[in-house]
């Protein structure tokens, strides 16, 4: 049976059917070509200090010298690193790389019990750990193989006033970095100043060997580690950097990296995607931080963000935003969640700027679809099938569903990950015989080849045998003006099965859960009515932003 792709007639001038996959080899290739490209351009800046391509290149030798030399350790090895946005994830991770080894990248915010399960499963002998995080590693470090503990402060690598400043800062009088005794553990400045004791011996690295353990599925039971080969990350660099470089100046782009870097989205599209674009990565430690994250965004003249839908709706609700000088931004790209249409209209309005959903998986590292770049306003798919990759709509049977249905997404290309790590059923069960991987995601193909995703298969909420989409809920909700942020969740119900519950943050004090129901009535058929009204002040969420649903639905259930 042929296999059709209507999306195809839909890309844009210049954006190929195909990438080529083996242009690069690894993704060490790929840093050492924009090395010798864009020796002298800035590479990486956070905290008023910038570091050149030049910089990171002898930075992230002297670390890969370090762990090969002094640590001895074998190829293949696992290296966690835990690490907000700061100058030393790059030096970090792209040393880990260059040394052969595998990046194991560990959210900072995790618990000890978290931590303790990712360094267990992945075996990891070395963690590099920010000093603010390091007493969660103290807790857990007899559990687990590691060997060597890297520390190091915020303020490490600003030099010479500024660094120390910053760490007395922030230990002294913002108090944030709570004790810790982790005995022989070694600063990342003294690391480094050993690694130049060695030469850096040449590595074979394999498209096929793993360059980065991505841990996934924390919602759903135990997170599990997607193998992320180097020919994976490569491929999806390529296939993106094809998508979104129809109009891009090499060696002078300014991406504005405020989701972080040990997250998929931001690692490859503004880590590795700018990075062969010769491009800055102006990184953002604390987002969180909206003001200064606003004062920021005054002093750089950016090309480019990327960020998700509470990103863009927390800066757009931040007093002095529409006073940034958006002259240069001429790329928007948003995923990880829903982009509200309430929320990709104001960005339009007030930066000039197509907030551009795109979609993808930490298994598909992560970029399968992306809206057209040259998209003139927001239309709520997540866009087609990019360079290489083919995606269909299944039913539970396996069977595709003719266009328009509603079925699970599947998703085929080069950067599907190998499959989960020390988990061959749990692979089998996401990677089927023909290679498609099935995402978990409800969605419909249009007759152009546009997907759209309906909502995740498990946040469906049921009521009386009809599906609800929370994602639908929640955008009809979003365009009250009262309302900040909105999240529907299905609750148990012994009429229906479930019942919708929306729990809202308000923008306005004084919106009634009358005035939401009312709203609701208006624009939504009678099922999709929320039955429960809540308001909170504030809703739970992952690290880069997203809304834990899941922690909503266990709540007991308020009128």
């Amino acid at each position: 049976m042929s296999f059709e792709r209507p999306w195809l007639a839909q890309y844009p001038e210049r954006v190929p059917a195909q990438i080529d996959v083996d242009e690069f080899p690894s993704v060490v290739a790929v840093l050492e070509s924009a090395i010798e490209n864009y020796r002298d351009r800035p590479a990486f800046a956070n905290l008023g200090k910038t570091l050149t391509y030049a910089e990171i290149d002898q930075l992230s030798a002297q670390f890969a010298a370090y762990l090969l030399g002094e640590l001895k350790l074998k190829k293949g090895d696992r290296v966690a690193i835990m690490m907000p946005n700061c100058l030393q994830y790059p030096i970090a991770t792209f040393g880990v790389l260059r040394a052969g080894l595998t990046v194991v990248n560990t959210n900072p915010m995790y618990t000890a019990r978290e931590l303790r399960h990712q360094l267990v499963d992945s075996g990891a002998s070395v963690i590099f750990v920010l000093d603010n995080f390091a007493h969660t590693v103290q807790e857990v470090i007899g559990d687990t193989q590691v060997k060597q503990v890297i520390t190091t402060g915020l303020g490490d690598m600003l030099g010479f006033p500024k660094g120390s400043i910053v760490n007395f800062v922030l230990k002294y009088i913002k108090k944030m970095v709570p004790e810790y005794d982790l005995p022989g553990a070694i600063r990342f400045r003294d690391a480094l100043a050993l690694g130049q004791r060695h030469t850096l011996p040449t590595v074979d690295i394999e498209p096929n060997d793993i360059a980065f353990l991505q841990y996934t599925g924390g919602t759903t039971g135990v997170a599990k580690g997607a193998m992320l080969t180097h020919r994976n990350m490569v491929a999806n660099m390529q296939q993106a950097a094809a998508w979104v470089g129809t109009n891009v100046r090499m060696g002078e782009e300014v991406i504005i990296t405020a989701l972080p870097l040990y997250h998929i989205f931001a690692l490859t599209a503004n880590g590795l995607v700018f990075m062969k674009f010769g491009g800055l990565n102006h990184m953002i430690t604390n987002p969180r931080d909206m003001k200064a994250f606003v004062k920021e965004l005054k002093s750089v003249r950016f090309t480019a963000i990327t960020g998700v839908n509470t990103l863009f709706n927390g800066l757009l609700n931040t007093p002095g935003f529409d006073e940034v000088d958006f002259s240069g931004l001429h790329l928007t790209l948003g995923g990880g969640m829903a982009v509200q249409r309430s929320v990709a209209e104001r960005w339009k309005q007030v930066t000039g700027s197509t907030l551009v959903e795109a979609y993808g998986l930490t298994e598909s590292a992560p970029a399968a679809c992306i809206n057209p770049m040259d998209l003139v306003d927001y239309n709520g798919a997540i866009g087609l099938p990019i360079p290489s990759t083919d995606a269909c709509v299944k039913d539970e049977n396996g069977n595709a569903m003719p266009q328009g249905e509603v079925g699970e997404l599947c998703l085929r290309g080069p950067q599907i990950m190998k499959g989960y790590w020390k988990r061959p059923e749990e692979t089998a069960a996401a990677i089927d015989a023909d290679g498609w991987l099935h995402t978990g995601d409800m969605a419909r193909m249009d007759e152009k080849g546009f997907f759209y995703i309906v909502d995740r298969k498990k946040d469906m909420i049921l009521v009386s045998g009809f599906n609800v989409y929370p994602n639908e809920v929640e955008d009809v909700i979003a365009m009250m003006p009262g309302v900040l942020e909105v999240a529907a969740v299905g609750v148990p119900d012994d009429k229906s099965g479930e019942a919708v519950k929306v729990v809202i943050v308000k923008k306005d004090p004084s919106l009634t859960a009358e005035q939401v129901k009312a709203h609701a009535r208006e624009n939504l058929t009678g099922y999709k009515h929320p039955r429960y009204v809540e308001f909170r002040t504030e809703l739970p969420k992952t690290n880069v932003g997203k809304i834990l649903r899941r922690e909503l639905r266990d709540a007991p259930a308020t009128h």
